[in-house]
Parts: structure tokens; C-alpha cells; sequence
């Protein structure tokens, strides 16, 4: 029978519209994305180094190191398949999604790899260096003035050329499995198994859609851990609003400076139930704490690492001086050499208005004496 042939027998209607050549091109495209997964070994967990008499570990969870050099390559792979299992994505038909970069990055990568074309819709600010490796990958940038356009723009733009709005703020949270399956939940356990505290007191992420903090949130329910999650949020967000007052509706008017980060809405992913604490980080903190990263351990990141990094240091903060013991963990979610333009120049700081000096020396003197100072 054809691919849309419709019969009678008796009083049954049967319409079928399998179609050999799309089942065809649909299983070789999800053994091509299982099979970037397969051969990709795990990504670090690397230490950042306090004083050993604190007898508290802080380890870094280095996502940098996926072929698209970010923690949203995790995202985009689920978001892949999720899309081709479900049907949404047909060959030929463009992949649309609205990303601040990263996620469109390593979407535009998925694309090529399965030979769709791919559209990111994304603010006119996003660094220079993004738009060039979404275009590297294949993809194309439409840029809209106002982040706040983005989901409007990419459904449009889904329903003129007949595409796949991808949707990454809406299907983030379930996409990923988060009972396990080398999520990076799953991955963080196993890879602590050896160390002197092998159940982490907290681990802190933060939220651009929301995915990431659900996937570890649910997977230490699931597991019966007691490890808290924490989520920090930038500047021009609305997570850490919508979570304290419980407003879903909550808004702000303009976009987050920290790239791929903090957003001006309450996402669909985001699920604010799950989540144990949430942490306020000025933008100027963020930076300050990856300029700090890079003197404690060679590694440049973006400034989403740097707004983790702050949370995780000031939760040390507190177990130090209720003299706990344990093990933290944090994201470093890309690398920093995208946004030499940006977190790591002294002249955007000055455009932006960000004074770094009175973070940095908040760091430093906590790294020296063990106390957060107070003010």
C-alpha cells in the first residue's frame, strides 16, 4: 500500500502512512547521533584547589571538552533524537531554534550530522565568535533586536518554510532521561566514586532553559541522595524572582548579559519544585569569578561558569564557617576563548558598567582566610 492509502473492510477505516524511504532516513539519522555519543568519552571532573585544612573539595565539571565545546552538545543530542523519535524533524525541512548560542551551536552540528539544514534565531548581541562556529557547523544566524522576540520569530519562521521549531526552553526538561542513561547527573556520581567524599554536599548549576538543574534534581531523588541542588541566576533574569515569590508569569524587561544564561521569562523547563536553593550573582561577580578560575587553574570560561563558580564558592563559605566537611560541584559549561570580547575585556566592562574589583578582592580574601567578607 502507498504511503497514504486508504481502505474499507467492513466497517474499519485504515489509513496508513508509513513511507520506506522517510523510516529509512530516520533510523540512519538516529544511529548517526547515537553514534556521536558513543564515540565521545565522558568529560572531566577537575579539582579547584582550597586549602586541604578545610577538608571541603570543590571539582568542576568540565563540559567544554564535547566536540561542540559546551554543556549544551548533552542538550542538543536529546533534543535530537527526542525531535526525530517524535516525528518533527523530516529530511530536508530546516531545524529552527531560538538559542543565545551555545545551544545553537551545537544544534547546527546535529543538523549537519544528520543533513538538514539549520536556523538560529538569537539576539544581535551574541559574541561574534558563536555566530562564527554556528556558521562553521553549517547553520545560519537570524538575529532579532529584542531577546524577548526569539520564540515568536523562530515559530514564524518554522511555519514559512514548513521546519521544526526545536523549542529548547519547552522540551529541555524532557528530552534528557533523567533516571540516568550517562546524563550528567549520572556521569558526576560515577566519576566521584574514588574521592574522599564520594556524595556531594551540593552541586550548583544554572539555568538557561532550565534542563540541566532538573536533570540533577530528579536524578538524586530518583537515587535517594542527599545532595542539595542550587541554581544561580545572572542579572536580567527571572528564575531566582519566579522561584522566591512562586510566580510563573513573572517578566523582566531586557536580555542577560551572561550568554546562554538567565532569561527573561520563567521557562517551560525550568522546574522550580525540584530545586533546593537559588543564589542572586551579580554580573560582575561572574566575571570576577572566571578571571579568578583562570589564575587558580589555566582555564579561561564563559561567564555562565563564572556565575556557578561564585554560588559554589560562597556555599564552601558557609560549610567552612559551620565547620562541615563534604564536596561541592559546579559546571564549567564552554570555554572562555568565545568571549574574549566580552567577560575578558577591560573595555566592555567599562561599556557595561561592570566594576570587577570589589568581587575579585571578595574571592581572594575568602581563598586567604576562610571567611566570606561580610558587606
Amino acid at each position: 500500500m502507498s504511503s497514504t492509502e486508504q481502505r474499507r473492510t467492513g466497517e474499519t477505516l485504515d489509513v496508513d502512512r508509513s513511507d520506506a524511504g522517510y523510516r529509512g532516513w530516520l533510523k540512519e539519522a538516529v544511529r548517526k547521533v547515537q553514534a556521536d555519543a558513543n564515540r565521545s568519552a565522558d568529560t572531566h571532573l577537575l579539582r579547584y584547589p582550597l586549602p586541604e585544612e578545610w577538608g571541603i573539595d570543590l571539582y568542576l565539571k568540565d563540559e567544554s571538552t564535547h566536540p561542540t565545546g559546551s554543556l549544551k552538545h548533552r542538550l542538543a543530542r536529546s533534543l535530537f533524537l527526542y525531535g526525530l523519535c517524535n516525528g518533527w524533524i523530516r529530511p530536508g525541512r530546516p531545524v529552527i531554534e531560538a538559542s543565545s548560542g551555545s545551544t545553537a551551536v551545537s544544534e547546527a552540528y546535529f543538523a549537519k550530522l544528520i543533513g538538514v539544514p539549520f536556523v538560529a534565531v538569537m539576539p544581535r548581541t551574541t559574541s561574534a565568535e558563536k555566530c562564527r562556529l554556528i556558521e562553521f557547523h553549517g547553520g545560519r544566524c537570524h538575529f532579532v533586536d529584542d531577546p524577548r522576540t526569539m520564540y515568536e520569530a523562530s515559530a514564524a519562521l518554522a511555519a514559512e518554510t514548513g521546519g521544526h521549531y526545536m523549542d529548547q526552553f519547552t522540551y529541555a526538561e524532557r528530552a534528557t532521561d533523567w533516571r540516568g542513561n550517562n546524563n550528567i547527573a549520572e556521569s558526576i556520581f560515577r566519576q566521584l566514586e574514588l574521592e574522599r567524599f564520594p556524595e556531594p554536599a551540593w552541586i550548583v548549576a544554572t539555568a538557561g532553559t532550565g534542563g540541566t538543574s532538573a536533570t540533577l534534581a530528579r536524578y538524586v531523588h530518583y537515587m535517594q541522595y542527599d545532595t542539595r541542588i542550587c541554581v544561580a541566576d545572572p542579572d536580567n533574569s527571572c528564575f531566582f524572582e519566579g522561584w522566591t515569590t512562586g510566580d510563573t508569569d513573572v517578566t523582566c524587561d531586557c536580555g542577560s548579559r551572561i550568554e546562554g544564561i538567565g532569561r527573561p521569562r520563567m521557562e517551560p523547563s525550568f522546574v522550580p519544585g525540584a530545586i533546593d536553593r537559588m543564589m542572586k550573582v551579580p554580573d560582575a561577580a561572574a566575571v570576577a569569578a572566571v578571571r579568578a578560575l583562570e589564575h587558580a587553574i589555566g582555564r579561561k570560561a564563559g561567564g555562565s561558569t563564572g556565575t556557578g563558580l561564585w554560588s559554589a564558592l560562597r556555599i564552601v563559605a558557609g560549610m567552612v564557617a559551620a565547620g562541615e566537611r563534604g564536596s561541592v560541584v559546579t559546571l564549567l559549561c564552554d570555554p572562555g576563548d568565545r568571549y574574549l570580547d566580552k567577560y575578558y575585556s577591560d573595555a566592555w566592562l567599562a561599556a557595561q558598567d561592570l566594576d570587577i574589583a570589589p568581587y575579585a578582592r571578595t574571592i581572594d580574601a575568602f581563598l586567604t582566610t576562610g571567611e566570606w567578607p561580610q558587606g
